[in-house]
């Protein structure tokens, strides 16, 4: 086995030294925040002592031929992001994820994704950073791709210790770090219904709500009537959420999709489709409105069905910044990347995320946000891009991994949410034309446009 130790604390700070595989495969969900299930982890390690320091997760792809590509792009984001941050690491530590299809399978998965480890330990190395270890896990049990030594570590591998009875556990415990499930279960309080009958009816709310709404937010003397109706049915919304009595998350998430119409969630979603109306939403980040501001956002991505897709990417930007802001790192981080998963050109969601796993502190942004909520004005955009551009090599991690942009779940990244994906779907069932099919679709599109890219407003 590899003899290593990596420290959990800074110098100065209370330290947790871990030694070998066993101790490294437990400490993950408690680095990251959870169980990161289908997903490649990667962490950086500084000084002698081995302190851990920036780590970066993504899906593992599904297609081999993808494995060379996001190695290549994953070993040098995770470098470069270190050397603004901390300095260049020192080594680094590969974590891959993946349980097989039926359970019993975890030996056959491990092999099936070592030349995945080789080409991420020699996409490192040809950085000059070594993996010191690479390790699988998959259905309870882990294996090292590092060490030879049957002895230990088995071909059948290593089972993974009961969770809370090991040190990392008790000082996470202590340190009042909790592991909230795994990175499914958290997607899943953000992904699109999945009930044929709540998904029709929001559908059909959507499609009636399209024609009136996307004009008004092409015509500028309107996009302001439509704002303020958006944002006093947003503060509705809000205040009907917050009334009701806390419940445990799945509960809650079950609760406050009852406390919400299909008109009223359709209504506010494609009135966020405007660029200011969201920077204006996006003001309640603290405080007690920012949970309740969080279950609307959540409650609203959760209604963007079908076609619809590529409209939460507002929701769970805003999401991913309540989450950010009130210091659930883990939760930004889950919602921007599905956020970045609907529209992968969504500009907002990509600063957040970037500045999220670069480590900023929020604050810059929400005195942006508090100012220019005091003046009654949306942020520039321009603002906004000021306070999260601490890089000289501005925006550059966002486009290397937007190269390839593989899926959580291994396949390729949604298509754009209005063209329609079969012909089953292009006409509705009375068998008269959705609006979609016509110039509503098109408007539709330059309505997201305009809040998302273009000119220097549209971001």
């Amino acid at each position: 086995m590899n003899k290593h130790q990596e420290s959990t604390g800074r110098a100065g700070e209370q330290q947790i030294t871990l030694r070998g595989p066993a101790e490294l495969a437990d400490a993950l969900p408690y680095l990251m925040g959870f169980y990161p299930n289908d997903s490649v982890v990667m962490v950086a390690l500084h000084g002698g002592r081995g302190r851990f320091g920036g780590r970066l997760r993504l899906g593992i792809p599904q297609a081999p031929g993808e494995w060379g590509p996001v190695a290549d792009q994953l070993a040098e984001c995770l470098v470069s992001g270190s050397e603004r941050r901390e300095g260049r690491p020192d080594a680094i530590v590969v974590f891959l994820c993946q349980d097989s299809p039926d359970g019993s399978g975890g030996r056959l998965t491990m092999e099936r994704l070592r030349p995945f480890a080789q080409r991420l330990r020699t996409a490192c190395g040809a950085l000059d950073v070594p993996v010191l270890e690479a390790l699988c896990i998959s259905d309870g049990r882990y294996w090292s791709y590092c060490c030879p030594d049957p002895r230990c570590c088995p071909d059948q591998g290593s089972p993974l210790a009961m969770p809370g009875t090991t040190v990392m556990a008790a000082a996470a415990a202590y340190a009042g770090v909790h592991v909230r499930g795994t990175l499914r279960d958290m997607e899943a309080r953000l992904q699109p219904w999945r009930t044929p009958a709540a998904v029709t009816a929001q559908e059909e709310a959507l499609d009636r709500a399209a024609p009136t709404l996307i004009p008004r937010l092409l015509d500028e003397r309107a996009r302001g009537e439509v704002a303020t109706e958006t944002l006093r049915m947003a503060r509705t919304l809000m205040a009907r959420i917050e009334e009701a009595q806390p419940a445990p998350p799945a509960l809650s998430d079950a609760g406050d999709d009852q406390l919400i119409g299909s008109d009223e969630a359709a209504a506010v979603i494609l009135g966020l489709q405007d660029r200011e109306t969201r920077d204006k939403a996006a003001a309640w980040m603290e405080g007690a409105e920012a949970q309740a501001a969080l279950r609307l956002w959540r409650t609203l991505a959760r209604r963007c069905v079908g076609p619809y897709g590529e409209h939460a990417a507002a929701p769970l930007t805003l999401a991913g910044w309540v989450s950010w802001s009130t210091g659930d790192e883990p939760g930004a981080r889950v919602a921007l990347a599905l956020a970045l998963r609907a529209d992968p050109d969504y500009t907002f969601a990509q600063l957040l995320h970037r500045a999220c796993n670069e480590g900023l502190d929020p604050e810059a942004l929400r005195r942006c946000l508090r100012e220019a909520a005091v003046e009654g004005a949306s942020p520039d955009a321009r603002a906004v891009e000021a306070v999260m551009d601490t890089a000289d090599d501005r925006g550059a991690m966002v486009r290397r991994v937007r190269r390839v942009r593989p899926r959580l779940d291994g396949g390729r990244g949604q298509g754009r949410a209005h063209r329609r994906p079969g012909g089953e779907r292009v006409k509705a069932s009375s068998g008269s034309p959705r609006p979609w099919t016509s110039a509503a679709g098109r408007r539709s599109r330059e309505a997201r446009r305009y809040g998302r890219r273009g000119s220097r407003t549209r971001r």
